[in-house]
């Protein structure tokens, strides 16, 4: 099916109302004032604060905005895949709801994708990626040793699998979409780890980001599951599920 639109923007939230009412509006402004056709879709990961309330008080009624709720917390990975799925942009970008990385960031990766290649990734660890406001120290910490654990076990050349910033063409992705089996966020890594299987083109690109406070992770619970997660990927990989 042609693309209806040239970019979906798909942001995946967990009780996030307060923080989608300060987000929401820059992306609002930031897409009015493009000259391509967009669409907006917020998937609500079975809030109960009124997250899903939050879109359609932002944008117009006119304007393409789609708010889909899971019926429980299902977890960003699930979240994300349903938005991914219901897009019909030609061009998908993937955020977090707080945007931590401003929406002006997608130029760069808008400018890959122009290219050769297939996903941009947004990356808080290359030499030219500028942290304006920094994770505490023991996050950061905690971010290495995943990172080094995705390279040891998965998926080699990568500095920042996790950043939530990324863009790819829906038509190349689609099909990996449709293999993921991770719901909660180590589904990047398996992401990236499917699309690379399969011969996608895979640009990891320095973009601006701050942290902010009040992170959804949970340094001990999630970080256990995201190591498990990890060791799924492998045993889904040996059993052939990703071919």
């Amino acid at each position: 099916m042609p693309p209806r639109y040239f970019l979906s923007v798909v942001i995946p939230a967990y009780k996030e109302k307060s923080r989608l009412r300060r987000s929401l509006p820059g992306l609002r402004d930031y897409l009015r004032n493009q000259d391509f056709s967009w669409e907006v879709i917020v998937v609500d990961d079975g809030s109960f604060d009124g997250t899903s309330e939050v879109p359609s008080e932002i944008f117009s009624e006119s304007e393409a905005l789609k708010v889909l709720k899971n019926s429980r917390n299902r977890g960003k990975g699930y979240s994300v895949k349903q938005g991914v799925l219901a897009a019909q942009g030609g061009l998908v970008l993937i955020s977090d709801a707080d945007f931590s990385t401003p929406i002006e960031e997608f130029e760069k990766l808008h400018a890959c994708l122009k290219g050769d290649w297939d996903i941009a990734i947004g990356s808080r660890a290359l030499m030219d990626s500028k942290l304006e406001i920094r994770q505490a120290w023991y996050r950061e910490g905690m971010g290495r040793i995943f990172n080094v654990l995705v390279q040891m076990l998965v998926l080699r050349g990568y500095a920042d699998t996790q950043c939530g910033f990324k863009c790819f063409t829906r038509e190349k992705v689609m099909p990996v979409f449709s293999q993921l089996t991770l719901d909660g966020f180590c589904f990047d890594v398996e992401l990236l780890f499917i699309a690379q299987k399969r011969g996608l083109k895979i640009k990891e690109v320095p973009v601006r980001w701050r942290d902010v406070l009040r992170s959804r992770v949970s340094l001990v619970s999630d970080s256990i599951r995201m190591f498990f997660d990890l060791m799924r990927i492998r045993f889904n990989n040996k059993k052939g599920l990703y071919q």
